[in-house]
C-alpha cells in the first residue's frame, strides 16, 4: 500500500495538470474567438464606411452566406445595398433581420428608410407604426418627419423635424430637409431661416446654400447672402438665382446674374453660357 501511494499521488498531479491545461485551452479558444469577432466587427465597419459600395455588397454577401445567423453580416449587407443604390434588394434583407429573434427596433427603422428610398410611403408608415413611442432616436423621428411631409401633415412634420434636430449633434442635414419642406409649402422666410441655421452647423453643405438662394429668390431678393463659398460655388449659386428670377418673370435680372455667373466661374460655365445665349 505504501508503495502505491507515490503512483497514486502522481496520477492525481497528472490529472490536475491535464485539467489545468484543458481549462487554459478553453480560455485561449474563447479569447481567440472573441478577438475574431472583434476583427469581424471592425472589418464590417470599415467595409461600410470606406469601401466601394459594390465591394461591400460582395463582402457581406459572402459573409452572410457563410454565417447566415450572424446579424452583423445581414445588417452590413442591407446597409451596403442601400449605399449601392439598391434599396429594393435591401428590403427583404431587413425583413429577414426583423423576423430573427435578435432583431431590434433600430432594424425596423432601417427597413422603413429602405421603403422611403423606394417612395413606398404606406409601407414605411406601417413599419414605423410598429416601433413603440419609447424608441426615441434621431433616425426614427427624421423618418417620421419625412412620412408626415409626404402626407402633407405639416404640423406633425414640423414637430418631428424639431425633435430630430434636437437629438443629433450634427443637425445640418435634417434642418436642410425641414427648410426644403417649408420652401415647398411657400413659407419662404421660415425656409430661409432653417437653411441659414443648417449652414451654421455645417458651412460646407452646398445643398443648403443652394436652397437658401432659392428661398431668397422666391422673395425676389436677388443677392447672395454672406456665407463662405468657393469661386465655383459662387458661380453655381448665381446660376441658380438667375434661373429662379427668369421663372418669376424677372428676365433682365436673370440675364445680369447669368453674365455674373459666367464671369465668376474659374472655368467655362457651359450651363450658364447656354442659358445666357438663349436669352440674348
Amino acid at each position: 500500500m505504501r508503495g502505491g501511494m507515490p503512483a497514486l499521488v502522481a496520477g492525481f498531479v497528472a490529472l490536475g495538470l491535464l485539467v489545468g491545461c484543458s481549462g487554459r485551452d478553453a480560455q485561449t479558444s474563447r479569447a481567440i474567438e472573441s478577438m475574431a469577432r472583434v476583427d469581424q466587427e471592425n472589418m464590417s465597419e470599415l467595409m461600410l464606411t470606406a469601401a466601394d459600395p459594390r465591394e461591400a455588397v460582395e463582402y457581406f454577401t459572402r459573409a452572410s452566406e457563410a454565417e447566415p445567423d450572424r446579424l452583423l453580416f445581414q445588417r452590413g449587407l442591407a446597409r451596403s445595398l442601400a449605399r449601392a443604390g439598391n434599396p429594393e434588394r435591401a428590403v427583404p434583407v431587413w425583413q429577414r433581420i426583423i423576423a430573427h429573434p435578435e432583431g431590434t427596433h433600430d432594424d425596423r427603422v432601417e427597413l422603413a428608410e429602405a421603403h422611403i428610398r423606394l417612395s413606398e410611403w404606406d409601407a414605411a408608415e406601417a413599419v414605423l407604426n410598429q416601433v413603440p413611442p419609447t424608441h426615441e432616436t434621431f433616425q426614427r423621428y427624421r423618418l417620421e418627419a419625412m412620412v408626415a411631409d409626404a402626407r402633407r401633415q405639416w404640423t406633425r412634420a414640423d414637430s418631428f423635424y424639431e425633435i430630430a434636430a434636437g437629438l443629433t449633434p450634427r443637425p445640418a442635414g435634417v434642418l436642410n430637409n425641414w427648410g426644403y419642406s417649408k420652401l415647398s409649402r411657400g413659407a419662404h422666410r421660415d425656409a430661409e431661416r432653417l437653411f441659414a441655421e443648417a449652414l451654421q452647423h455645417d458651412s460646407t453643405l452646398f445643398t443648403a446654400k443652394n436652397n437658401l438662394v432659392l428661398a431668397r429668390a422666391a422673395q425676389r431678393r436677388y443677392e447672395l447672402p454672406v456665407m463662405p463659398v468657393t469661386q465655383t460655388e459662387r458661380a453655381e449659386l448665381l446660376h441658380t438665382m438667375a434661373l429662379a428670377a427668369i421663372r418669376q418673370g424677372d428676365a433682365s435680372v436673370g440675364r445680369a446674374l447669368l453674365r455674373d455667373a459666367v464671369d465668376t466661374h474659374p472655368q467655362h460655365f457651359e450651363a450658364a453660357a447656354v442659358a445666357l445665349a438663349a436669352l440674348e
